[in-house]
């Protein structure tokens, strides 16, 4: 392969960043919607289900981590080894990637069995709640490996250029999720109610069906990275990389569940509802950060392959284009809470109490969306690039070094409010440092 022969190397940038993010950001969106859709429905089970699906999500939300910083850094390799025109490395890469993960699936099922419970109970002693969780995060975090390994073959998808499977991929998912959601929760079809387990029974089998068709799909249209086991050996050398990538993608990624730890702890003491709050805003905050990430699922790709292939020019536009439609990106969710935060929040059944407590709350927070702007694309560039560790810097500065510590100051002199303002203070300053790291880098490459 070379520069010539792929779209990445010399298509116009912002009709190929188009088109390689559009998908991506559907797929993203769709992802999210698995458990939004599990909480809106369990919602109307009772409040005590809602919590519950609520203090599973950190947990959920590691297994999602993991896979998609494992995913992130086999994508940089196969595009760079692509860039580079050394397509048996990207074949090399790909069955590195496909045995982490399965290694992954095995750790999960152990942290399902053995760590759901322990986990839970740091935050809740309600036996109801617990009881609840324990049902929702052992089904979801033991059978992750459906997710674990379609996340995976995804990223082979993406880094050859291809983001029309992927979507396809999520939206066979969350359709299939959404139809059986209430059926196994509220017992149509002469099923028995399951509650919250069926709302986990409904996310597996979604991500089972996705799974299988990714594999299927790769199998049969895979034309760009030679994968075969004849031969293979476990090489330290091709760990080292997808590592040094994953790694810090994954905690990244994962940043959210420390930080909604540490926050439940903060609002616990407080008030219970807003421990739910938190819990919704996560969840619906995706709406606006998923559409993000999708973007920069399409820009880490060419920033890679360019990088690879000696285009430095054909980078910085590709970054420069990224940074202007999350600003837009940003800039519409924004606005969005700031108008409409009661509507967002009747669609968890909220009562008065709730909405008391939420309004203000998604209207302050929203804020740091816009604020999030270059500090969201900076961090997704520095990955391409195969700089993680300041990735994971600026994803620290904005989710887990500023906003819990300056919670724990705030809340006992602004209640609330000062739980809430922490995450604008967060993103502004988190930008200004990764800017100033980015501009850094590019001097020296």
């Amino acid at each position: 392969m070379t520069t010539t022969q792929n779209p990445m190397g010399t298509r116009k940038i912002f009709p190929l960043l188009v088109s390689m993010s559009i998908p991506p950001i559907i797929s993203m969106m769709i992802q999210g919607l698995y458990n939004i859709v599990d909480s809106i429905f369990v919602a109307h089970v009772s409040q005590d289900a809602l919590t519950a699906v609520s203090l599973v999500y950190p947990l959920q939300n590691l297994t999602l981590s993991l896979a998609v910083g494992l995913g992130v850094g086999l994508n940089a390799c196969i595009a760079r080894s692509l860039g580079a025109k050394q397509p048996h490395e990207a074949g090399t890469a790909a069955v590195h990637g496909l045995l982490c993960t399965g290694v992954h699936s095995l750790l999960f099922v152990l942290v399902g069995l053995f760590a759901s419970r322990p986990f839970l109970q740091l935050f809740t002693q309600d036996a109801e709640i617990l009881e609840l969780g324990c049902q929702y995060s052992t089904i979801v975090v033991c059978f992750s490996f459906g997710s674990l390994f379609h996340i995976c073959v995804e990223k082979m998808f993406q880094a050859t250029g291809n983001m029309m499977i992927p979507m396809f991929l999520q939206g066979l998912g969350a359709i299939i999720n959404l139809i059986l959601d209430p059926i196994f929760i509220f017992g149509w079809l002469g099923l028995p109610a399951m509650g919250v387990a069926g709302a986990a029974i409904a996310t597996i089998i979604g991500q089972m069906s996705a799974c299988a068709a990714a594999v299927l799909l790769f199998i049969k249209t895979n034309r760009e990275i030679p994968i075969t086991i004849r031969g293979f050996r476990l090489r330290g050398d091709v760990l080292k990389r997808l590592y040094a990538i994953a790694i810090p993608s994954a905690l990244v990624m994962a940043m959210p569940s420390f930080m909604i730890s540490l926050l439940n702890k903060v609002l616990a003491g407080i008030s219970a509802v807003a421990v739910n709050v938190l819990g919704i805003y996560f969840k619906i905050q995706s709406f606006t950060y998923m559409p993000s990430n999708g973007l920069i699922q399409g820009m880490r790709p060419i920033m890679s392959f360019n990088y690879g292939a000696g285009r430095k020019d054909r980078m910085h536009e590709t970054f420069v284009r990224s940074l202007q439609l999350v600003f837009v990106i940003m800039t519409i969710g924004m606005v969005v809470f700031l108008a409409i935060p009661g509507l967002i929040l009747s669609m968890f059944a909220a009562d008065q109490a709730l909405l008391d407590i939420g309004i203000p709350a998604l209207r302050i927070i929203s804020v740091s969306f816009f604020l999030s702007s270059p500090a969201v694309i900076i961090a997704g560039a520095f990955e391409a690039l195969g700089r993680g560790g300041r990735s994971l810097l600026v994803t620290m500065l904005r989710q887990l070094l500023i906003i819990p510590p300056l919670s724990f100051v705030l809340a006992p002199v602004l209640g609330l409010t000062g739980v809430w303002i922490t995450f604008p203070i967060a993103e502004a300053i988190a930008s200004v440092v990764s800017i100033f790291l980015y501009r850094h880098l590019m001097r020296r490459i």
